[in-house]
């Protein structure tokens, strides 16, 4: 009862409302603005045309899951969260993965590593849910494995967490799996609702799992949170249609239709439906007048790439195995590679071993590397561990510039800090994508965004037609994101709810860092006492009901330019603080990076 009077003291206390709201964020994976039509996705776009539209979205860069995850949790940016990438390398051994310092952080036993690890150096800034329950809130969190847990990570043992490795304390493999063990009364109520303790394993579109997750929130989630009789904040986290754009196989060996395929439209479609089931629980329970609903996605998205076109738009065979950067690295260097996922194992390049993964471990031994690579997709992190950490990363970066594959190129400010700041023409410092902050996690030395273009034959636009060269297993036709292309960060974005206005079109720049600050703000939470770092989101003021126009910069940074002409130009647009990245890259290279 002193929660909940805490909590109504907040609301009395905010001029933005009179009585206490509920609060759901709808995280709809890899879900491009472009894509949401109403034929294909009914629900989001009846939200983005009766509430809030926000037509100016942006992902944070790289345009990652768990990256985006940190962001939409804290209100703050990768620098502060420490959350670079999908892919990290950690700089100690994970148990969960048998010892690999190079993780995968989609996976709820390793990001519970990571911050008993770290602790305030990685994700230090609390989560919006976890200030939430301090306040006096009850709250959830349902969905995807990984950036799920990141929404709740410092009070896992305080929130309802329900994702698809819940009711599995192993993997496939044996391995931990981290899943944190429910309430048994909602255990129960789960398994007599589904007739099954655990989700369904993932399929294309993802239907099944997303439905028991929904289900399970439905009849046993939502009126446990009811019964509490506090106001509450649920997230709720759908693979789809992530999941299915990167595996659909409508266009293998082609990038058209790509991800613009009657699959990745039926895991939109998904997506939608899975949404359209939650708002019906709610109506259901009497709570659809008084429930904020924010709909974003994590990042955007793209068809893959495993060539360069030539002068004639011309996609030559695929040249770029898993794992290219990291074994290109291994030569640069002239030394070994080792795979992190595969037991550290010696590859033999001459015989066309690659990464499993696409990491790989570059030294003359695994426990003393020159260099480590920790492919993402889209972007891969480099970094170079050591005392020679600068020659080491001078040498790559020289080599990089020659890369027929590469479209955007950043490097460690304290790199280059160091020496002749020429060494590194044709770079921007990670500062100006804001990877630089409060956080102890390693920074990489160098960030390589890779290569983008618009397909031949795609007439739908550049946000949908983009084709990025990806270091994936996956193939050329199917699905990837991470780079820093505009179809990579412009993700959709809409609002409905008694705080947000109504048939509003908002032309500011808004993104996953600002969800966070502008929820805090109508639930009557203040963050800005948060030590862990500076690089914040903003409350998006204009979008309230109560709110105003806001001022908006444009800008346009160059890096030197590099002995062979190359420079790495960075798009964006601020308001006040807060940074969006519209694109940035190398003009001709990247899609939207314009040669102004």
């Amino acid at each position: 009862m002193k929660r909940l009077a805490l909590a109504a003291a907040l609301f009395a206390a905010s001029p933005a409302f009179a009585e206490p709201h509920n609060v759901v964020i709808f995280v709809a994976d890899g879900l491009r603005s472009a894509s949401v039509t109403p034929d294909i996705a009914p629900t989001m776009s009846r939200i983005r045309s009766e509430g809030v539209d926000f037509a100016n979205s942006h992902a944070l860069y790289p345009t990652l899951t768990t990256a985006n995850a940190s962001g939409i949790a804290t209100g703050h940016y990768l620098g502060d969260t420490g959350d670079y990438a999908n892919v990290l390398f950690t700089g100690f051994p994970i148990a969960a993965l048998q010892g690999s310092d190079v993780p995968f952080l989609e996976n709820d036993a390793v990001l519970q590593e990571m911050k008993a690890h770290f602790a305030q150096g990685y994700m230090g800034p609390a989560p919006l849910l976890c200030a939430a329950g301090l306040a006096g809130y009850a709250t959830a969190v349902i969905g995807k494995t990984g950036p799920a847990a990141i929404q709740a990570l410092d009070c896992l043992d305080k929130t309802i967490v329900i994702d698809d490795a819940t009711g599995r304390p192993a993997n496939a493999d044996g391995s931990n799996s981290g899943a944190l063990a429910l309430d048994p009364a909602i255990a129960s109520s789960i398994l007599a609702a589904t007739g099954q303790s655990s989700a369904p394993p993932t399929a294309l579109p993802n239907v099944a799992q997303q439905a028991w997750l929904a289900k399970a929130t439905e009849i046993t989630v939502l009126p446990a949170l009811v019964a509490k009789h506090q106001p509450f904040v649920l997230v709720f986290w759908s693979r789809d249609p992530d999941v299915t754009q990167h595996a659909q196989q409508d266009s293998l060996g082609a990038t058209t239709p790509g991800v613009n395929g009657p699959t990745a439209k039926a895991g939109i479609a998904n997506a939608d439906a899975t949404l359209a089931s939650l708002l019906d629980a709610l109506k259901k329970l009497g709570l659809d007048k008084t429930t904020d609903v924010f709909v974003t996605a994590d990042h955007g998205f793209s068809t893959i790439a495993k060539s360069v076109p030539d002068a004639k738009a011309n996609l030559p065979p695929p040249m770029y195995p898993t794992g290219f950067l990291a074994t290109d690295v291994s030569r640069w260097l002239g030394q070994k590679i080792f795979d992190p996922d595969a037991g550290y194992q010696e590859l033999d390049l001459s015989s066309g071993e690659h990464p499993a993964r696409g990491s790989g471990v570059i030294g003359a031994t695994a426990d003393a590397p020159m260099a480590v690579v920790a492919a993402n997709g889209g972007s891969d992190l480099i970094y170079t561990p050591g005392v020679e950490a600068r020659a080491h990363a001078r040498t790559i970066f020289d080599h990089l510039l020659n890369a027929p594959y590469v479209g955007a190129l950043f490097v460690n400010d304290a790199l280059m800090r160091q020496g002749n700041v020429k060494d590194f023409a044709g770079a921007l410092p990670m500062s100006e994508i804001r990877v630089i902050g409060a956080s102890t996690v390693p920074q990489p030395a160098i960030i390589v965004g890779f290569r983008s273009f618009v397909a031949k034959d795609c007439k739908l636009g550049p946000d949908l037609c983009a084709v990025e060269i990806a270091d994936t297993s996956l193939q050329t036709g199917q699905g990837m994101h991470g780079s820093p292309s505009r179809a990579d960060t412009h993700n959709f974005m809409a609002a409905i709810g008694p705080d947000f206005k109504t048939d509003f079109v908002d032309r500011a720049p808004v993104g996953n860092a600002d969800i966070a600050p502008t929820l805090a703000h109508i639930l009557g939470i203040d963050l800005s006492s948060q030590p862990a770092g500076i690089l914040k989101g903003r409350v998006i003021e204009e979008a309230l009901t109560d709110g105003t126009d806001v001022s908006i910069t444009k800008s346009v940074v160059r890096s030197a330019r590099a002995r062979n002409g190359l420079m790495t130009i960075l798009d964006s647009q601020t308001v006040g603080g807060a940074l969006y990245i519209d694109a940035v890259g190398m003009p001709g290279r990247v899609v939207g990076v314009k040669d102004k």
